[in-house]
């Protein structure tokens, strides 16, 4: 693991030391031989559908390159702010898809990239930006004061990378993952929003970088939600876009809205009486802490979000819920630290123990089923580590071993089944290889170019076989 910090701390170090660069100076005018020639009027912005998701806009100095875009109907002409979404699996639509009513509402483009994803280092993610940004300057017409990066998993820690690196960035959301690896917390010229499901394994990490922060003078928040490692329900990016506009409004790019900051205090006020009422004093003072953060400078109300979390935190009931919470925390580390001793040398009868377990316990709606979810998915993530190790080492049975566990834990992930097909073909066992591939794309797999260049794929199957796999991808 420290070998594994190191080579990433390097990388980044020097995908950092490479961003240091200067965009040329071109001047208004051309001087030759005393004649003044005029320079070329700027181009004219693209014109794109509004109120449609478009997959993929093929950038237009790279052709390899393209984004999801999304451009709300808007009645005025005035520059929107702009989001750059960046999905893990480079599913550039997926976030825009999820999120465009929230477009809609407060008046933001949304942007997907199709090209950043897991895998690329950070030279190349630099690349991807660059190419991007340039694009999006010269055919959409956005608010350039209003720029903001969002990201779920490795793509909160890609949003993160190119917020430190480009000073245009106002705010970054950071959903199911933190910082850049090695990336201590600092004063950044960026808000920093970190999203959690509390059923994510990333929560502790998130947690972490948010106390962090607490040290520095960035300006922050995190927003907690019922879920596991995934992209955040539009309701909790909700607050993420209101808190984007408390920003704007602090910094006086728009205008004060007393009836937005007015209706947001009586919902949040709300909250926290219900949370206090039902005895989930953790979840009223989270509400406190995050009010209090996100409406700071813009009204007298944030005294009253600071004076209930000192009530609620006096209380008896809080230290006791605040003390058992420590414990599972304390706790769930203690049972990662044992299932990486056991990883991945068990059999089969420990490990389907103890994923029935914890499947079992995970059912239950209460922050020890919680633990669990989170639990659950550090061992898929775990398993899904080893598996693409041991196929990549050709160690086949150890790998229909570790694939065969993925499978057991994270049943519904398309990546586990598309995996367990790999090993499949690279045993030539072509009925379970097509069974696997079928089982992953009804779990949403959809990425056929990466189907149709699997080299085991293309040894052990046939032509029509890989055809009409491909032709029952939606």
């Amino acid at each position: 693991m420290q070998v594994i910090v190191l080579i990433i701390t390097a990388v980044y170090a020097q995908a950092c030391a490479n961003n240091n660069h200067t965009d040329p100076v071109t001047d208004t005018k051309v001087k030759d031989m005393a004649v003044t020639v005029p320079a070329a009027p700027p181009a004219k912005p693209d014109s794109f559908a509004v109120g449609k998701v478009i997959d993929a806009v093929t950038c237009t100095s790279d052709a390899s390159q393209s984004f999801a875009l999304y451009i709300p109907a808007k009645s005025n002409k005035e520059p929107m702010p702009i989001v750059y979404c960046f999905d893990p699996h480079g599913k550039g639509s997926l976030p825009l898809t999820k999120y465009k009513s929230l477009a809609d509402t407060y008046g933001f483009i949304l942007v997907g990239s199709n090209n950043s994803k897991n895998g690329n280092d950070w030279s190349r993610t630099q690349s991807i930006w660059a190419t991007l940004l340039n694009d999006t300057k010269k055919r959409l017409p956005f608010n350039v004061n209003r720029m903001y990066a969002c990201g779920f998993s490795g793509g909160a820690k890609v949003a993160g990378f190119i917020a430190m690196n480009d000073p245009e960035i106002k705010g970054v959301v950071a959903g199911g993952a933190g910082l850049p690896d090695g990336t201590p917390a600092g004063n950044f010229n960026f808000s920093f929003t970190a999203v959690a499901g509390e059923g994510d394994m990333n929560m502790t990490e998130l947690i972490a970088v948010n106390n962090a922060l607490d040290k520095t003078r960035t300006k922050h928040r995190i927003i907690f939600f019922n879920g596991k490692h995934e992209w955040a329900p539009e309701q909790t990016m909700n607050t993420v876009f209101a808190g984007w506009q408390f920003d704007a409004m602090r910094e006086q790019l728009i205008p004060k809205d007393e009836a937005f900051i007015n209706d947001y205090i009586a919902k949040s006020k709300k909250s926290v009486e219900a949370y206090v009422k039902s005895n989930q004093l953790l979840k009223a003072t989270n509400e406190c802490t995050l009010s209090a953060a996100l409406l700071e400078n813009l009204t007298d109300q944030t005294n009253w979000f600071k004076q209930k979390l000192t009530s609620v935190e006096g209380m008896a009931a809080y230290q006791q819920q605040q003390q058992a919470n420590q414990q599972l925390l304390a706790r769930e580390e203690e049972m990662k630290a044992q299932y990486m001793q056991q990883l991945p040398q068990s059999n089969m009868n420990y490990w389907s123990k103890t994923v029935s377990d914890l499947q079992s316990k995970a059912k239950a709606t209460t922050a020890e089923g919680a633990m669990y979810q989170r639990l659950l998915a550090y061992l898929s993530l775990a398993f899904y580590s080893f598996s693409t190790q041991f196929i990549a080492a050709n160690q086949i049975n150890q790998a229909r071993f570790v694939v065969d566990v993925y499978k057991m834990v994270d049943p519904t992930n398309s990546e586990a089944w598309y995996l367990s097909a790999i090993v499949h073909a690279k045993a030539y066992q072509v009925e379970e290889a097509e069974s696997d591939l079928q089982k992953a794309i009804s779990c949403g797999f959809n990425d056929k170019s990466r189907l149709e260049q699997q080299p085991e794929f293309q040894q052990a199957l046939t032509p029509n076989s890989l055809a009409q796999i491909e032709a029952s991808i939606k």
